[in-house]
Parts: C-alpha cells; structure tokens; sequence
C-alpha cells in the first residue's frame, strides 16, 4: 500500500496538468479502455490463455460504480482546486473506510490503530498546509473539496466491499472484471462528452497522463488495493494515503513548484511515525 500511495500521489500533479485540456469522463474512458486491456493480457497470461466469464456480475457493478464516482470527482475537483487541497480530502479516506469496514465487515479497529490513525492525519494536515497555523484555521471548503468528498467516500466504501463480495476468485480476474465494470459505468455517463471530445487535437500531455492513468493507477493500484483488501482490516488498506500529502508536495517540487520547508518535512516525520506504529499493531 506504499506503493500504491505513491502511484496515487503522482496521478494529482499529473491529473492537474491534463485536466483544463479534456472532460473528466472523456480521459477516464480512454484510461480503461487501456487500462482493461492491459488487465486482460495479464489475466490470459495468468489463466493459461482465457479470462474466465464473471459470475454474479452485479457485485462488478456496485465496484465499478463506486470507483467510477472517485474517478470523474477527482477531475471535477481538480478543475476547480489545487493537487494540495484535492489530497488534503484524500486524507480522510482511512477514517472513512474504518466506519465502511464496521458497517460491511464488522470490523472494530484497535485503540491503537485509531489513535496511529489520528496521529498521522495530524501530520498530514500539517504537511497540506505547509505548517502554516494561520493557513489551518482559515480553511474553507470550496466546491471542489465538496465533489472530492463525495468520491473519497465512494472509494472508502470500495476497500472493504472487495472482502465482502469477493468469491474466491484470483486476483487478477476479480480486478479484471472491476475494471470492465468501472469502463462501462464511466461510458454510459459521458457518453456525450466522449463523443464530442477532438481526440486527434489533444496536446501530450493529456495523452501522457491518459496511459499512465490506465496502466499505473488503473489497473496497478485497483490490483494492488483489491490485493490489500484481502489481507488487511478496512483501517489499515486505505491508511497509507495519509502519506499523499507528503509525497504531492515532492512531486510538485520535482515539477518546479516549490520546495516544502523544514516545519513542512516534520509534519511527514509525524506521518511516517504514525503510519509505522499503525502497522506494526496487530489486526484484532
């Protein structure tokens, strides 16, 4: 999951960049329809050269449905704020999939993990705001942090589902079928915009964060999430996005925009201290 923190936190700095330039269901639709088919060789290389026919496909359509929403909010947001604000909602992501997994799971997350959890949302807060008091009580919401919101509680909701509607099927197949569900949700709601979209005139970089949203955050990270849910508890999957904040502001240094201050670096210190205590507690 620390991988897939990573991956996440670049698709913000990427996402904004690309984002003025096309619709939000237009460049999500191209990223599954890559995203799917890179998916798919992986599975025909893990099956033995077939993709096995889903069985009760609407467990497929509430996944996909819920990861669809978190995908189009996240570029509506990011029209409309920062790659910094859009992560600092993303933090709420573990305390939110912490109810979601006591509602679907009836999982009660240790005193311990909680408390690492606040611990570490502490520091990532103060890493958002660049350890500017002033900057922290002055905090509005916008209208692109409340559509955020709405998509973040999608993807908490989405951790814990995989436990719950999963039938033992390989991992590979479950995030096939996923994928294939998130690309037909995402088609039937921007039908329009997809078909208005010029695709021979968009510029390189919408194209560059089209594939690396397919291959990386598509098809890796609903790998690698589906691959955590079931083994870990609902609060400890979706934790390690407290580290996003840390990790979009050194992608945004990386791109010239300015490098974090000292007071900035101790706030990720806290995060990562939280984020260790967190899972070296136990499960239960």
């Amino acid at each position: 999951m620390v991988l897939f923190a990573a991956l996440v936190s670049a698709s913000y700095s990427i996402g904004a960049l690309a984002a003025p330039l096309i619709g939000p269901a237009a460049i999500n639709a191209m990223r599954f329809v890559i995203g799917i088919a890179t998916m798919g060789a992986a599975v025909m290389i893990v099956t033995g050269g077939h993709i096995p026919k889903p069985r009760a496909s609407w467990r497929y359509l509430i996944l996909g449905s819920l990861m669809a929403t978190f995908f189009v909010t996240m570029f509506m947001a990011l029209r409309l704020t920062d790659p910094v604000s859009a992560g600092a909602v993303f933090t709420l992501m573990p305390l939110m999939a912490s109810f979601f997994g006591w509602v679907f799971l009836g999982e009660v997350p240790r005193g311990v993990v909680l408390a690492s959890l606040a611990f570490a949302g502490l520091g990532s807060i103060w890493v958002i705001f660049n350890g500017d008091v002033a900057a922290i009580l002055a905090f509005q919401i916008g209208q692109g942090e409340l559509i955020f919101l709405i998509g973040v509680a999608a993807h908490a909701a989405y951790a814990p589902l995989v436990r719950r509607l999963n039938r033992g099927e390989h991992t590979a197949v479950f995030t096939f079928w996923t994928l294939v569900s998130i690309g037909l949700c995402l088609a039937v709601y921007g039908a329009g915009e997809i078909v208005e979209t010029d695709w021979t005139s968009l510029p390189p970089i919408v194209w560059i964060a089209i594939f690396y949203l397919a291959i990386v955050t598509g098809a890796g990270t609903t790998f690698l999430v589906q691959f955590a849910a079931m083994r870990l508890p609902a609060s400890k999957v979706l934790a390690y996005t407290y580290l996003s904040p840390t990790l979009i502001i050194l992608y945004e240094g990386l791109l010239g925009h300015g490098w974090a201050s000292p007071a900035v670096l101790a706030g990720a210190l806290v995060t990562v201290l939280g984020l260790v205590v967190m899972a070296a507690s136990r499960d239960s």
